[in-house]
């Protein structure tokens, strides 16, 4: 491949190839990093428009497996459906390239994005965006402005832009940041937490007593919440970067973009008339539709102002009457809050909805919480279970088979918002609002081995139903007994601006969302954010005024924290469904008494209590989960019972070249498991077992017999013995 342009960026070096492939595509990018090759391709329909106030985009982001020397996973061996990873990454190659459109653009365009080859190190949200950007900066679209990625983690303490995979496995902060060269466009950012053994003496957590008498202590969760003006200074570092990549690719890919062709736009013009009659005669009504504060009553409402005036107008057109109405309603939602300081359904600026939260309304679950904030409800459903529930998932650049133990699923049915929707499979939204709910909460969740799903049904949405996924999955972790670093709420924010005039909104709701210019969703704890997602629809936002509205958002934490703080208060548990568990340590040594002869006594307790049992052999922590807490106590009390009675096993350090005298514990075919001193067990293979043949093991040992035996290796975890002479 012939490499047109090349460019040292921070921490890593991308080549471009423009066209040679892909050469019926009306732009096309090869773009080569590293190991990986991404090829993003640009089509547009010119022989076809949507008559409608709409972009017809759609950005299709596909991981080939052959990118990495897999074969696809499952019994169809191609690929088919997308996976979470690729709808997510097509969403957010979707929202950072959409604002680049010129308003009235109406021919329907495809983006896709393929990754043909990948390495370990590749950050492949980044490359994506930044190859579909140059396919379209190249394309006859008459669009010149480059958009870009930049990711920046915090390892150490320290920034890093562009991070390495290992750093940014060892950081606390994943900021996803697109935007061009003058403006933010698109941001992803969440808090990672962190597992951390806290000195007893500090008074952090209680010490758990093991059976030798032992003080230990648990890892806790924290939930590095960064704050506000840290996150505005990585932000304003962030859009540095940003300009200067932009800068670079701009020059770099200005020879090879095509001369672009004349399209048609559909520009929706307001018949000024019909405004205008609407302004003099239907105003009062008007306020009334836009008070009705449900997207159902409000559109009765403005239909039946239509239909009154085509009564009084016949001869108008109504398509044209229904743009001029919503141009009417448009403006005067937007006056109202620049000159009045009063919203729509009369709430003030920064005037959070009334909040009302019921925990555990599901007898049969193991929590749940119905979190209600005005017209937007979410039931939001707890289930927990053991490390073999979690879900497993493979990524294109992973080494091998992931568990996700922690997980949102997110429902958005038709009836949230009065539409007579089939429920179907979840789409890019639905995931979308899962996986910023799943960012907001894990970091500060103490999981202690458990799997955990919420489920959010939100029954009513009028408004960031999101953040009420958020809100309602702390309520619901807190009605399981899972314990959080922090309580964590969210809040969506809005703004409308003219000019240099500008408000910003707490808890916006649909008709602000429709009619606004900014969707900004914060959510975190009182002292910080744990996650955040913002689409700006003006193009770009000044970062003065994005710390007041991160400011705002703070204040409105507190608020509904405080709220749900004395919710938490009532909880009252599921006793009846809900499972137990109980993280405790014994002596290592005692271990072998605990499992028996071939597992008989831990089978024994488990079928005796009801319990699952997990044992960390090294560290002697025993993990217990059962279905009641009587069950738990009960094997808890047994298993400390025979560890205080049981002669701890000695500990031995091994090396090649030990002779140690061993019990035969099993005879096979192949040779005889023999258990030393430390309770380890070594295999002697048959050809060792005597200078002489031997054909069979059972001819020479009997099981129980004692012997003499060498160390002679080590294979791994495994050891290799010898008949000592």
């Amino acid at each position: 491949m012939n490499y047109n342009v090349e460019l040292e960026l921070t921490n890593k070096h991308e080549a471009y190839a423009f066209g040679q492939v892909a050469r019926q595509a009306n732009g096309a990018a090869w773009l080569k990093c590293g190991n990986t090759v991404i090829l993003a391709t640009v089509v547009i329909d010119e022989t076809d428009f949507v008559d409608e106030d709409f972009l017809p985009l759609t950005v299709q982001y596909i991981e080939k497996s052959y990118a990495a020397g897999k074969f696809p996973g499952g019994f169809i061996k191609r690929e088919t459906k997308p996976s979470d990873f690729e709808t997510l990454t097509s969403r957010i190659v979707d929202r950072s390239l959409r604002p680049l459109f010129p308003k009235g653009f109406a021919n329907p365009v495809q983006i896709t994005v393929m990754v043909l080859s990948a390495d370990r190190e590749a950050d492949l949200q980044v490359l994506a965006l930044n190859a579909a950007s140059a396919a379209l900066y190249v394309s006859d679209i008459d669009i010149f402005t480059s958009v870009s990625a930049v990711r920046a983690a915090k390892v150490g303490g320290e920034i890093v832009f562009n991070p390495t995979r290992e750093q940014m496995e060892n950081s606390t902060f994943d900021l996803y940041l697109a935007g061009s060269k003058d403006d933010m466009l698109m941001i992803e950012m969440q808090s990672i937490g962190s597992d951390e053994t806290e000195i007893i003496e500090m008074g952090i957590i209680d010490p758990i007593i093991d059976s030798a008498g032992l003080s230990q202590t648990l890892p806790i969760r924290r939930s590095n919440a960064m704050g506000e003006d840290e996150l505005i200074e990585i932000l304003t570092a962030a859009q540095t970067e940003l300009k200067a990549a932009n800068t670079r690719y701009e020059a770099a890919f200005k020879p090879y973009a095509s001369d672009p062709f004349e399209l048609q736009y559909v520009i929706s013009e307001v018949n000024g008339e019909m405004a205008e009659y609407v302004r003099a005669n239907h105003t009062d009504d008007l306020k009334k539709g836009i008070n009705q504060m449900a997207k159902t009553e409000r559109s009765t409402a403005l239909r039946t102002i239509r239909k009154a005036i085509m009564k009084e107008k016949p001869q108008w057109d109504e398509h044209e009457l229904k743009k001029a109405i919503e141009s009417v309603k448009r403006s005067m939602v937007r006056a109202q809050i620049l000159d009045e300081k009063v919203r729509a359904d009369g709430r003030g600026l920064r005037e959070v909805r009334p909040i009302s939260i019921e925990t555990n309304v599901l007898p049969g679950a193991h929590a749940s919480a119905l979190f209600t904030r005005g017209q937007t409800q979410a039931l939001v459903v707890l289930t927990l279970g053991g490390s073999k529930d979690a879900q497993m998932y493979e990524n294109l650049t992973d080494s091998g088979t992931q568990n996700e133990s922690f997980m949102v699923h997110y429902n958005f049915p038709g009836f949230s918002v009065g539409e007579p929707s089939p429920i179907g499979a979840p789409r890019r939204r639905e995931l979308g609002h899962g996986n910023l709910a799943k960012r907001a909460l894990e970091c500060g969740c103490s999981q202690n081995g458990q799997t955990i799903r919420l489920v959010s049904e939100i029954l009513e949405s009028n408004g960031s139903s999101s953040m009420a996924t958020v809100c309602g999955g702390y309520m619901a972790l807190r009605a399981g007994d899972i314990d959080m670093a922090d309580p964590i709420a969210g809040v969506a924010m809005g703004m409308v601006s003219e000019g240099e005039r500008y408000a910003i909104l707490t808890d916006i709701m649909g008709l602000e969302d429709h009619d606004g210019d900014l969707d900004f969703k914060v959510a975190g704890s009182k002292e910080g954010i744990t996650a955040m997602q913002m689409d700006i629809k003006l193009g770009g936002i000044r970062l003065e005024v994005l710390k007041e509205a991160l400011y705002q958002a703070k204040e409105a934490r507190a608020h509904i924290i405080d709220i749900m703080m004395a919710s938490e208060e009532k909880i009252e548990l599921n006793e009846g469904t809900l499972p137990s568990t109980d993280l405790f340590h014994i002596d290592p040594g005692v271990i072998g008494d605990i499992i028996g002869q071939a597992g008989k006594t831990i089978r024994e307790i488990i079928e005796r209590f009801d319990v699952t049992i997990d044992i960390d052999k090294k560290k002697g922590a025993v993990k217990l989960t059962g279905k009641s807490r009587d069950g738990l106590r009960g094997a808890r009390d047994h298993i400390e019972g025979i560890a205080s009675s049981a002669t701890p096993v000695e500990k031995v350090e091994y090396k090649v070249g030990d002779v140690v005298k061993g019990k035969v514990k099993k005879i096979v075919d192949f040779g005889a498991f023999i258990e030393l001193p430390g309770g380890v067990d070594g295999l002697i293979h048959i050809s060792k077992i005597s200078d002489s043949h031997v054909s069979r093991v059972s001819d020479v040992l009997s099981e129980g017999d004692e012997i003499m035996v060498e160390i002679v290796e080590f294979k791994g975890n495994k050891i290799g013995l010898g008949r000592a002479k």
